[in-house]
């Protein structure tokens, strides 16, 4: 087990706020075009991606408060819950929209505007992820690697309503994106008991590989 110096964890303390002050100046920004891009188009699904974006930043924020406090080991468990609500919240709002978009079959218009957003979002938000899920290993942070498994969620769900969108324009398919996000509401929901157990540490299906890589890189580090 690899030791962090003082200085090494304040250097990471510094490196978690700002990866989480990205994430919710990104994520406000994001919020407020998907909105109103879905709004627009009638599009259920970009508004709820729009609201899932303000579930992200409680989510980041409640990191970034933890990580202002003098002791943010002693803030562990209370953000932790923090981020399992949130986690639930974005499972009961996509299952919620997703079945009423079934059950409706709203079909909504074509929106070049939330393709281009949605695209972006499933480039940026696994940088993000990655960046602060090693910074939250390396210091031992549950609530950084927790969030970190947000910001991913928020990964599939922009990719999920990027397929929706794209098969909606070209196919006629509007039900896609509905499927997908019961599909991510699964996911957040197992999340979000892990996070309340305080079990951080858990490996999401997206995770699998890079956990490969990391266990590779730690053991030829180790063989130096």
């Amino acid at each position: 087990m690899t030791v962090v110096t003082e200085a090494r964890r304040a250097t990471l303390h510094r490196r978690i706020r700002l990866i989480v002050a990205v994430t919710i100046g990104y994520n406000v920004v994001e919020a407020v075009i998907a909105i109103a891009a879905g709004s627009a188009a009638s599009s259920t699904a970009l508004i709820g991606f729009g609201l899932d974006s303000t579930i992200e930043v409680l989510s980041a924020a409640a990191v970034a408060w933890q990580f202002t406090r003098r002791d943010p080991e002693r803030w562990e468990k209370p953000a932790l819950r923090v981020i399992a609500v949130a986690f639930f919240a974005l499972a009961a709002y996509v299952t919620a929209s997703s079945s009423l978009s079934l059950m409706g079959g709203e079909r909504p218009e074509h929106s070049s505007v939330g393709i281009v957003l949605t695209a972006i979002s499933v480039v940026v938000m696994p940088f993000l992820s990655l960046a602060e899920r090693r910074a939250g290993r390396e210091i031992g942070s549950a609530t950084a690697v927790a969030d970190s498994k947000q910001t991913l969620i928020c990964t599939y769900l922009s990719a999920a309503v990027l397929a929706g969108l794209v098969l909606n324009s070209l196919l006629g398919w509007w039900w896609a994106d509905a499927v997908a996000g019961l599909v991510i509401a699964v996911f957040a929901v197992r999340e979000g008991i892990e996070a309340w157990k305080g079990d951080a540490c858990a490996t999401s299906v997206g995770m699998i590989f890079e956990d490969d890589h990391d266990h590779d890189h730690d053991h030829d580090h180790d063989r130096r």
